[in-house]
């Protein structure tokens, strides 16, 4: 038994909602998947604040019809489509589709689509191998970390550097006097 047209309705209303919050959409080729094989590729994109959402094509493609940020994902509706939607960590989450991928060895990426242009697979694969969003922000952290370190050292510096001219100068003079005869 189909849906109905309310239901249809429903759904299109609920993949407008999950693209306006994610920042890309990444399209595969799903066919040859058990259901338990999609159940284990959404475990593995919760983390990274990802869904996976399988739907008709023809319903993706009303959903994009009237916004420009994902129109460009209408080249890739085509065949069985499941749409990775990525909120948060673009990099973890095709990391963890890419894992995903070489385990189950029957998915297909088609492309993506991130803010309003399409991306191909390579591009797609370049974005994966950047650094996870928590390795950046651990990246960042260290790099402020060292300089914060630099300065504290560089400021303490001055007074030891200064106070260190003022006796080495001492120590001239003093020395300066005795060897100056007395008259």
């Amino acid at each position: 038994m189909g849906r109905t047209k309310a239901s249809k309705q429903e759904l299109i209303i609920e993949l407008k909602q999950s693209l306006s919050e994610s920042e890309v959409a990444l399209i595969i080729d799903y066919q040859g998947l058990s259901v338990a094989e999609i159940t284990n590729l959404r475990r593995k994109l919760m983390p990274t604040g990802s869904v996976c959402k399988v739907t008709k094509n023809t319903l993706m493609g009303i959903a994009i019809k009237d916004d420009e940020k994902w129109q460009n994902m209408e080249q890739f509706l085509k065949g069985t489509s499941a749409f990775i939607l990525v909120k948060d960590d673009i990099g973890g989450a095709i990391k963890a589709y890419q894992e995903f991928q070489k385990a189950a060895k029957k998915t297909e990426l088609r492309g993506g689509v991130m803010e309003g242009r399409a991306l191909s697979q390579d591009q797609v694969k370049a974005i994966g191998d950047l650094p996870s969003k928590p390795q950046l922000m651990a990246q960042i952290a260290g790099a402020l970390n060292a300089i914060t370190a630099k300065i504290a050292i560089g400021i303490n510096e001055i007074p030891t550097s200064v106070a260190r001219g003022i006796k080495a100068y001492a120590e001239k003079d003093s020395k300066s006097e005795e060897s100056q005869p007395a008259e």
